[in-house]
């Protein structure tokens, strides 16, 4: 696609960019051309298995593209570098993230969740409308610092670290539309950015100096951090594990907060589905509280949960770097070219989701429709694909039916504007405007 065409499209509306160009080609692999920089835009999920997973080798994350330079700048290296510091740090955390680990640790999170809704009890009996993004930031606080910190930070202080990571994400943008200009050339949001991420490291890197001084034996992440060693078995430098503290905070939070703050508009436009989340947490939890009991018999829950990650996946493109020459659906890559993937785009086509691709509609994922064979396995990959896949997937798939059967089985709610907001072109998919609801409490016989 030439730039006179593709440029302006991707300056004034990139997601919706990507989704046209998917579509217009029917999922082969397109160069659009953006000036200096010509990607590739890979759609088709036989293509994404390929670029993710087959030839992962191929295709690394690449320090030399927009997205990766402004990450690994706030990030460092750790978890989301390449080879031998990847895999040091993946021994060290994986354990963390174990399905057993998280699966035991529910009712705890549940209480951390109730605790944080029982202060909403005072703005729904005056009728003041919330913030939504503030409010689930500091549900999901309550939770982080609990499961991951054993107490060793704040609420107060874990949300001035979601704070910091809003501006990086949002302070990334001119960098990740103008993909062509040189670091040392000053943009927009460069100054926002190090700031915040000065502000991070003040909070965390004094917390983790401490569990070095005292590790302990427990199993959160300051401790695990703190015995991890390398390959070689030398303990992990001050650097990699500031690094991947950094990175297992944002895995931990981003994702809940991000895209649970789409849900409620969303639920505002399509009242059947809302309709039927009620009935099934009150069939299903009652007066509550919610309980690690009530997880598998929340299936409609997870069924809207999963349409909504579909509709608006936290992380909405995924670049990558060919680290040689291939040929990837027909078309020639050449060693050193840009590929986009983005789960936004290929989770939104009519060829891989029909006519109604971009209608909220979660009956896609009823059980077994998947597992018939209704679409390729790739369609839907919004935690990634491969080695690299979020180690957070299990962590969000309980804890965002912990918070919204939490939150729908003490009130009902009125969004202060219906309409579905636009989205603000930032590293991760964000609403572009601030979500309000006014909550309504639930009325009952017998409450909590």
């Amino acid at each position: 696609m030439p730039a006179w065409r593709a440029l302006p499209s991707v300056l004034r509306d990139a997601h919706r960019t990507f989704v046209d160009v998917g579509n217009w080609s029917n999922g082969d692999v397109v160069r659009i051309g953006l000036g200096v920089s010509r990607p590739y835009l890979v759609t088709n999920p036989a293509h994404v298995h390929e670029v993710l997973q087959q030839k992962a080798a191929i295709y690394p994350r690449g320090d030399d593209t927009a997205m990766w330079r402004s990450v690994r700048k706030f990030v460092g290296d750790g978890i989301l570098a390449e080879g031998a510091t990847w895999a040091a740090s993946r021994r060290t955390l994986a354990p963390l993230f174990r399905p057993t680990r998280i699966n035991a640790m529910v009712d705890a999170m549940a209480d951390a969740i109730a605790v944080a809704v029982d202060e909403l009890d005072a703005s729904a009996a005056t009728a003041i409308p919330i913030d939504v993004g503030r409010e689930l930031s500091r549900i999901v606080c309550g939770v982080i610092t609990r499961t991951f910190f054993a107490g060793r930070i704040t609420v107060e202080q874990a949300l001035t670290i979601m704070a910091a990571q809003e501006t990086i994400v949002t302070a990334m943008a001119p960098r990740i539309l103008a993909p062509f200009v040189p670091w040392w050339l000053p943009m927009p949001g460069d100054r926002r950015f190090r700031d915040a991420v000065r502000a991070i490291d003040d909070i965390l890197l004094p917390v983790l100096r401490g569990a070095l001084r005292e590790p302990g034996d427990g199993d959160d992440l300051l401790s695990a951090l703190a015995r991890g060693r390398t390959e070689d078995g030398d303990p992990l430098s001050e650097k990699q594990m500031r690094d991947d503290l950094v990175s297992m905070v944002a895995v931990a939070t981003e994702t809940s907060y991000v895209a649970l703050t789409w849900l409620w508009p969303v639920l505002a436009n399509h009242p059947d589905v809302a309709s039927k989340l009620y009935d099934e947490i009150e069939r299903v939890v009652g007066a509550g509280p919610v309980r690690a009991d009530h997880l598998p018999a929340l299936t409609y829950t997870k069924m809207v949960l999963e349409e909504l990650l579909r509709l608006y996946p936290a992380g909405w493109f995924v670049p990558r770097r060919a680290a040689a020459d291939d040929v990837l659906g027909g078309v020639r890559i050449d060693k050193g070219a840009t590929v986009i993937l983005s789960p936004y785009a290929t989770q939104r086509m009519t060829a891989w989701w029909g006519p109604t691709a971009e209608l909220f509609d979660p009956e896609r994922f009823a059980p077994g429709r998947a597992a018939g064979g209704e679409r390729h396995r790739y369609a839907h990959y919004p935690f990634g694909v491969g080695m690299h896949r979020c180690l957070g997937e299990h962590l969000f798939n309980l804890e965002a039916v912990l918070i919204v059967a939490t939150l729908l089985n003490r009130f009902r709610f009125t969004v202060t504007d219906p309409s579905i907001p636009r989205i603000k072109v930032a590293g991760s998919l964000r609403p572009a405007r601030r979500v309000e609801m006014i909550l309504i409490p639930v009325e009952r016989s017998a409450t909590r």
